[in-house]
């Protein structure tokens, strides 16, 4: 589940970025259940608290080579480091004519898709490619694009592995797949679970996080300077790394003010503390707080 994850305040902060694997999210768990019990949960193995707003999972439905058919689902919020979003079916209507999503597994969802919003990812059926992309880069995929497998991707003896099963991606999978035209072979990076279970959704085990910050390949730092800072003051933000935007979040999670520059303009914050959310030209996000006297 989506958790906000506060940092200590300080003056310098070093945040290491894995160029390889352990740096992107990739899917952890699918879900394809009877009815419309359907859901994908992703996984953040980096270090970083990741900006879910330029991702979004696509359903190519049926061989299709795009998700125009398929549904596209854009995720939302903040998910912080070795934690997971989790997706799922949104349909709650019992009467309709292709079931429905159980409410317990639509329990354990960071994010349902709206009732009666098909055809979105959610309504998947085994032999459709579930794509993750971030800002239109495909950096994910279970199945293959392009490809109808008939009922289901099988694995060397002809078993289904994605329709009526619940696959789990093995703790030794540092990234995804991020070639969606290369064959799917499922057994290779997946366990495989009975249809309808669903009671790892919530949590990942995955061997990033035994990856010591000594063995990451780059290094951001940042200095945030005055801080605390009299209101209406200016606080500025040197990076080694450019800096896309700057949000700034209250105690209650309410964002209240957006900054494009390196620069933040106190005189438009109220006293006290907040929380400061700085997305980089890649989409990672830093996160620590000021104090606003």
């Amino acid at each position: 589940m989506t958790k906000k994850v506060l940092l200590s305040i300080s003056m310098i902060l070093s945040i290491s970025i894995n160029a390889q694997v352990c740096s992107e999210l990739f899917f952890s768990e699918y879900v394809e259940g009877s009815s419309q019990n359907k859901a994908i949960e992703v996984y953040n193995p980096t270090n970083l608290t990741i900006n879910l707003n330029s991702y979004t999972i696509e359903r190519y439905s049926n061989g299709a080579t795009n998700s125009a058919a398929g549904g596209v689902t854009g995720l939302i919020g903040m998910l912080a480091p070795g934690d997971v979003f989790v997706l799922t079916n949104g349909e709650t209507d019992v009467s309709a004519q292709f079931g429905f999503c159980d409410p317990a597994l639509i329990a354990l969802g960071d994010y349902a898709e709206p009732n009666g919003s098909y055809p979105t990812p959610m309504h998947m059926n085994g032999n459709d490619a579930i794509v993750l992309v971030n800002d239109g880069v495909i950096i994910d995929v279970i199945g293959k694009v392009g490809e109808d497998p008939g009922t289901a991707w099988s694995d060397a003896n002809g078993s289904w592995w994605t329709a009526n099963h619940t696959l789990i991606r093995k703790s030794t999978v540092l990234s995804g797949d991020d070639n969606g035209l290369d064959n799917f072979y499922p057994s290779l990076e997946w366990d495989s679970l009975p249809n309808n279970t669903w009671n790892n959704l919530g949590s990942h085990i995955c061997d990033c996080s035994n990856i010591s910050s000594e063995n990451y390949l780059k290094t951001v730092s940042y200095v945030m300077y005055p801080n605390p800072v009299a209101a209406g003051g200016v606080i500025t933000i040197n990076s080694t790394a450019n800096i896309k935007r700057i949000d700034i979040v209250n105690m209650l999670g309410k964002k209240v003010l957006t900054e494009t520059s390196n620069k933040i303009n106190t005189s438009r914050l109220v006293k006290g503390t907040y929380i400061v959310l700085i997305t980089l030209d890649n989409d990672k996000v830093l996160e620590n707080q000021i104090i606003v006297e």
